[in-house]
């Protein structure tokens, strides 16, 4: 088999029965399975496509788990990982929809180039506007204004341009060190090779840390404008907002640092845990007061 499509989903029964719609519409020229693991979703996800897709999970072209629980991304990922029975494993979200038959191109690039470890492709938003999905790898620096939520403004300084790729060319293909993990195009043999993704991460960041594995074992890492896919951005994440949102994503960014950077990189972000979060406490009540009051008749 050519081509296994793992997708983590919770809660967006509609839009993975979008994307499912289209991979079946457009997807053709090889050997291909999808693999669903569903998170424990509340909205009959799992029963929806059981019933709507019986035609291709009894032709073997479809495949879903249902946890009991919520497993996180990176090991509902491994679950999807240890039943591919592809060559390549693509590892998309369930919030995006094809316009062609962007897998067979994905293929020919992978076929063409050994060294590359993991593809990406562009993605637009529901819109069509193209969506940055490319950044470099995270320093202390960078993730320093990250954390204290000044990014925005301090964007010219060279950590933070560096880190978002602001001068990235989206219209031409390139080598770069960090994909977003919406669309991750990988090989089935270098993922076991690193033993998957790490399990450590819950939600956010462990697309990071891959990347910097798969880099570190001497593959590349490659962007490509030969074909694009919409993404409608985060519409799992669009469920964790606020304060748990925050701290998911500095425990993420706390275990990528004491991972793979320094004891005192790792200790300074952790003391300013208290300082992001109070930070983001604030921004919240701005926004809820910046809010338009209706007007009471």
């Amino acid at each position: 088999m050519k081509l296994s499509i793992v997708i983590v989903t919770w809660n967006v029964k509609e839009l993975v029965s979008k994307l499912l719609d289209s991979i079946f519409h457009f997807t053709s020229g090889f050997d291909y399975e999808v693999i669903i693991v569903d998170n424990q979703s509340k909205d009959g996800t799992c029963q929806s496509i059981k019933e709507e897709y019986r035609k291709w999970m009894e032709e073997g072209k479809l495949q879903i788990i249902c946890n009991n629980d919520n497993a996180g991304f990176a090991k509902a990922n491994n679950q999807g990982l240890e039943i591919a029975k592809g060559e390549y494993v693509l590892f998309m979200n369930p919030d995006m929809e094809l316009l062609e038959n962007s897998f067979s191109k994905m293929i020919d690039l992978m076929d063409k180039t050994p060294n590359i470890g993991i593809s990406t492709c562009r993605l637009l938003y529901g819109d069509k506007s193209v969506q940055k999905n490319i950044k470099s790898f995270p320093t202390f620096c960078s993730q320093l204004f990250v954390i204290l939520k000044m990014h925005h403004f301090f964007s010219w300084l060279p950590c933070l341009k560096n880190y978002l790729q602001k001068n990235f060319n989206y219209s031409e293909y390139g080598y770069v060190n960090q994909v977003m993990g919406a669309f991750t195009f990988t090989r089935k043999e270098l993922m076991d090779k690193i033993n998957g993704w790490d399990e450590d991460y819950w939600l956010w960041w462990e697309d990071v840390d891959l990347c910097k594995r798969v880099k570190d074992n001497g593959f590349e890492i490659v962007y490509t404008p030969e074909t694009e896919l919409v993404h409608y951005e985060g519409k799992s994440f669009e469920q964790n907002r606020g304060i748990y949102k925050q701290k998911r994503f500095n425990r993420g960014m706390l275990t990528y640092f004491k991972k793979h950077h320094s004891k005192f990189a790792y200790l300074l972000l952790y003391c300013l845990q208290p300082i992001s979060l109070f930070l983001t406490w604030l921004t919240l009540i701005f926004r809820i007061r910046q809010r338009p009051q209706s007007k009471i008749k």
